[in-house]
């Protein structure tokens, strides 16, 4: 390649590069696909970088993650009460800690609930409604511990991802095929192959901060938070597991897959999505443009595009910085949401007949579509809202093992899990609300329900 080339930006006038430019645009794009997107062998699976990071970790130090966590949720809490009160000048003039430290009421009374919640579950003291292995046990033990190591790897290492230019270069690539289909930039499919390959609430810090950063309008950013972060690959090979369904696994995961692009074609077209603003974060400078000028190939102004987006990078220390900050945001922003409302969350699964009475439609609609077992099945249609593994535990036993693959990949496709991504969608800038969320939830089980019952009838 020659040394140097020129970059003919409409706004800017010509910019060069060197093949020191390049290598700078290419290298880190490249790990960062490894460790975000491209599935690699681990053990008898396939997972992403940052996800074998995860699991490497969890297994080595895994039993100290839930003290750390409770630690963690405590201090946020106290943290939060103090600052509330007091409004310390070191926290209000700095506007990390100012938006970290002072929240609204709701994110303040949730981070108190998490931090009562999570010491009560740890201590085992208090009530078993929210102390068992069913309620507060599930999120502390199982769900708080996963998200922390992929939270943490993927705060530092995002910007190998997103800071270096292959996002760019991709969605310049096929922004043809995405903004016809589904609305939005090329460069989300990168967003979405993150989600699918590695972790669905990942997704949404990818999606929030190129948000925040002005690459996505406020629609565009709605409408990737809730059609592409799909809970990951690795995690569909546990369930379809549990669901003793690993003989039908490439079925299993197809049906997800073609639901879910179904989905994404359909929703953005329709309230809420169709409703939302073309607008950017008003915190946000940048424009996105992917339009290929004239004089270049596709490929050529893909490159450039990358090449140019390497350039502007910030130096290792900065984006380390970042990182942290990143880190300390979902950890004392998030986790105490995630342990306040998963928790009330189960314990109305658990203790209430809500979700059962909130499932008589779904009843008459499984019937009609033939599925066995349809009164059984029905309540773990609702219950996904509140978790995504729910809906697999209150069918694992149920003797049909096509209304098992059903269920199991409906609670794929419905995406919306208050104890997970919907936590993150919340706690994001995006302007989605806890109305919007319900809505989409029950317009993504409605519109995927009858694909996936085809593809298993097709199956079976």
């Amino acid at each position: 390649m020659e040394n140097e080339k020129t970059l003919k930006s409409p706004q800017n006038g010509p910019i060069s590069y060197s093949t020191q430019s390049f290598l700078k645009f290419l290298i880190p794009s490249i790990i960062g696909l490894l460790l975000f997107v491209i599935p690699l062998p681990y053990g008898e699976n396939f997972t992403i970088g940052v996800g074998a990071m995860a699991d490497w970790f969890r297994g080595n130090w895994g039993e100290l993650l839930p003290g750390f966590m409770t630690i963690v949720v405590a201090v946020a809490a106290v943290l939060t009460v103090l600052a509330v009160v007091f409004k310390p000048a070191f926290v209000t003039k700095n506007e990390f800690w100012n938006k970290l430290l002072i929240p609204s009421a709701f994110w303040t009374i949730s981070r108190i609930l998490g931090g009562i919640f999570i010491v009560m579950t740890y201590l085992e003291l208090g009530p078993a409604a929210i102390t068992s292995r069913a309620t507060g046990g599930t999120i502390l033990f199982d769900l708080l511990p996963t998200l922390a190591t992929w939270f943490f790897f993927s705060g530092f290492l995002l910007p190998l991802l997103m800071e270096f230019g292959s996002m760019d270069y991709f969605g310049t690539l096929i922004r043809r095929f995405m903004r016809p289909l589904f609305m939005v930039p090329g460069r989300s499919a990168i967003d979405a192959v993150a989600s699918w390959i590695g972790s669905g609430p990942v997704g949404v810090v990818i999606t929030n901060k190129q948000y925040q950063a002005g690459y996505y309008t406020t629609k565009e950013a709605s409408i990737i938070a809730v059609c592409f972060s799909l809970v990951s690959l690795p995690f569909a090979v546990v369930v379809a597991g549990f669901l003793d369904l690993s003989h039908v696994f490439l079925q299993f995961y197809g049906a997800i897959s073609v639901a879910s692009l179904v989905a994404a074609l359909i929703l953005p077209r329709i309230y809420p999505l169709r409703s939302k603003k073309s607008d950017y974060h008003p915190a946000s400078t940048k424009r996105i443009h992917e339009e290929v000028p004239e004089g270049r190939t596709l490929h050529q102004y893909a490159v450039e595009r990358g090449v140019s987006r390497a350039m502007e990078a910030r130096g290792p220390h900065y984006l380390v910085a970042d990182g942290l900050r990143t880190v300390i945001d979902v950890y004392v922003g998030l986790m105490p949401l995630v342990m306040a409302w998963g928790t009330i969350a189960l314990i109305v699964t658990e203790y209430t007949p809500i979700f059962t009475w909130a499932s008589y439609p779904f009843i008459l609609i499984l019937q009609a579509l033939g599925v066995p077992g349809a009164v059984e099945a029905a309540p773990s249609l609702v219950v996904g809202f509140a978790d995504m593994f729910l809906p697999s535990i209150l069918v694992a036993n149920l003797e049909f093992e096509i209304t098992r693959f059903i269920i199991g990949a409906i609670s794929f496709t419905q995406l919306i899990y208050m104890t997970e991504t919907g936590a993150v969608i919340l706690r994001s800038d995006i302007p989605l609300s806890f109305k919007d969320l319900v809505i989409i939830f029950l317009e993504r089980t409605l519109i995927t329900l009858p694909i996936v019952v085809l593809i298993a009838n097709l199956v079976y």
